[in-house]
């Protein structure tokens, strides 16, 4: 795996020497899990109570670009204090295949707050899902949505999409010139040799000429989600000719992704040797049968860098073990009672702002009426008018404050977070989003050894020991096919591929 550094510290009494700290444990901690480090984003004197840190939206832009797959931070605090910024900002990491570890919390002492995190995220998504609706409007009929314009576009002033007379002849050029056999990189150098620009005013890159080769709209199709309108916009390619591109585009398709096997991997940063605290990373390898065998393996023992004795084990079986753990937690009311508790105090101790806010408004309240008294009583001179408006400003700033933090930081219900958490008991356990979804807001880490394996959820005193000699004549042995005596990997196997 690749990865990158972040590191901050405030002005508070912290120097330097904090950020060679950080960066020297981080450093260790990706040494021992075998991470390659590709580079270090570090903010100096930057609360991490706000997300304006130059460095810190550097590393998100970065991101997009899915050059690594890990941030690496000392202490998760360090990414974030405000629990809405750090779900909001691991959204968009995650949007791009990158996780947030901790290299010195392999528990987070909030972890319960991962769960709260997984509620803000499911808030953001239902409130998108009703702005949604009123995209579909315009999407029926074929109006811009927002979102990146497409090169050879312009939107007129009700919305519509209109050929750019001075952009469109140089990708219908693109396209011929595709066809006839030119490269990407030779036609990314002919438009920007002429000008041509990205809708941010940068040169063109071979991304943009990839994506523009494959954009259905130059054939006049409009699309938004689940709605296709043929001829809903202006065509400047040919179908004839955006044919012949597809087909040699085909051609010359690379290997798939490479992100493709990691995200086969269910337990990736959650699963630890039992032994040495390392990583297991998922391998896979096939047989001289043609068969591909997967699993997880120490990588410390992969590395051979130190005496580690730990097994490698069958990915499918562990994954389905700790995803028949979880339910059983997910199914347990006490369980969900208890989280439902502490994920109501931890919203208390979140929203510092908003006491604040109404305290100060109820003493703004509180002269304004104590003035309306005196005016009452006779009281009435210059500096009593002017107190009285400058109260009023306040009280209205306040009210702003106030409503714009509820929307931001929506209160939750111990009503409704129960029917949310609630909602995970329907899941099918045999789709791997909903595997995923499982995984990532209830398993904090997962300890294993080689009789048996510790496992963390998100919530205090949320932890289970399996002893697997206990389920070897379980259902769960049983339905998973697996069994602790061919934890192995075959001999004969070819190269390993991660």
């Amino acid at each position: 795996m690749k990865a990158v550094i972040y590191a901050r510290y405030s002005s508070d009494n912290q120097r330097e020497e904090s950020i060679e700290g950080q960066i020297r444990e981080c450093t260790a901690f990706a040494e021992k899990n075998g991470i390659t480090i590709l580079r270090h984003y570090i903010d100096r004197a930057f609360s991490a109570k706000t997300d304006n840190r130059p460095e810190f939206q550097n590393m998100i832009k970065d991101s997009g670009k899915r050059l690594f797959d890990m941030v690496i931070v000392w202490k998760l605090d360090r990414f974030a204090r405000n629990r809405y910024d750090s779900a909001r900002y691991k959204a968009t990491l995650k949007k791009n295949g990158v996780k947030v570890v901790s290299a010195t919390e392999v528990i987070s002492d909030g972890a319960e707050g991962i769960i709260l995190e997984g509620y803000a995220e499911y808030y953001s998504a239902d409130l998108s899902e009703k702005v949604v609706r009123g995209m579909t409007e315009n999407a029926l009929k074929s109006k811009y949505n927002g979102g990146t314009l497409p090169i050879g576009y312009m939107i007129d002033s009700e919305q519509y999409f209109q050929l750019d007379p001075l952009t469109a002849p140089f990708v219908l050029e693109a396209f011929k010139q595709y066809a006839e056999g030119a490269t990407m990189k030779e036609i990314r150098d002919y438009l920007n040799e002429r000008g041509m620009k990205n809708t941010r005013g940068q040169p063109l890159t071979y991304n943009s000429i990839h994506h523009l080769l494959h954009n259905r709209r130059y054939i006049g199709e409009y699309s938004y989600r689940d709605i296709i309108v043929p001829d809903g916009i202006p065509a400047i390619v040919p179908q004839e000719l955006f044919e012949r591109v597809q087909e040699r585009l085909a051609k010359n398709k690379k290997a798939p992704a490479r992100h493709k096997a990691e995200e086969d991997y269910l337990l990736t940063t959650k699963l630890f040797c039992g032994y040495c605290g390392a990583y297991l990373c998922g391998e896979s390898g096939t047989s001289h049968t043609g068969n591909t065998h997967r699993y997880y393996k120490c990588v410390s023992v992969k590395k051979k860098r130190t005496d580690c004795h730990k097994k490698s084990v069958k990915k499918d079986w562990i994954e389905d073990l700790v995803v028949s753990e979880t339910m059983k937690m997910v199914m347990d009311d006490n369980a969900i009672e208890a989280i439902v508790a502490m994920l109501m105090e931890l919203q208390e101790q979140e929203n510092v702002n908003l006491p604040l806010y109404e305290r100060q408004l109820r003493e703004a309240d509180l002269g304004i009426q104590n003035l309306l008294n005196a005016i009452q009583q006779g009281i009435l001179t210059k500096s009593t008018k002017g107190r009285l408006e400058e109260l009023e400003a306040t009280k209205e700033e306040l009210e702003t404050k106030i409503a714009c933090e509820k929307l931001a930081k929506p209160k939750i219900s111990a009503e409704f977070m129960t029917f949310w958490l609630h909602r995970f008991r329907k899941l099918d356990v045999r789709q791997k989003s909903h595997r995923k979804m499982l995984i990532d807001t209830f398993v904090n880490a997962i300890f294993l050894y080689d009789d048996k394996m510790v496992i963390t959820f998100n919530y205090k005193e949320g932890t289970d020991t399996i002893t697997f000699d206990d389920l070897k004549a379980s259902s769960v042995m049983e339905k998973s096919g697996s069994d602790m005596d061919c934890l192995t990997a075959p001999l004969d196997y070819g190269e390993f591929s991660p």
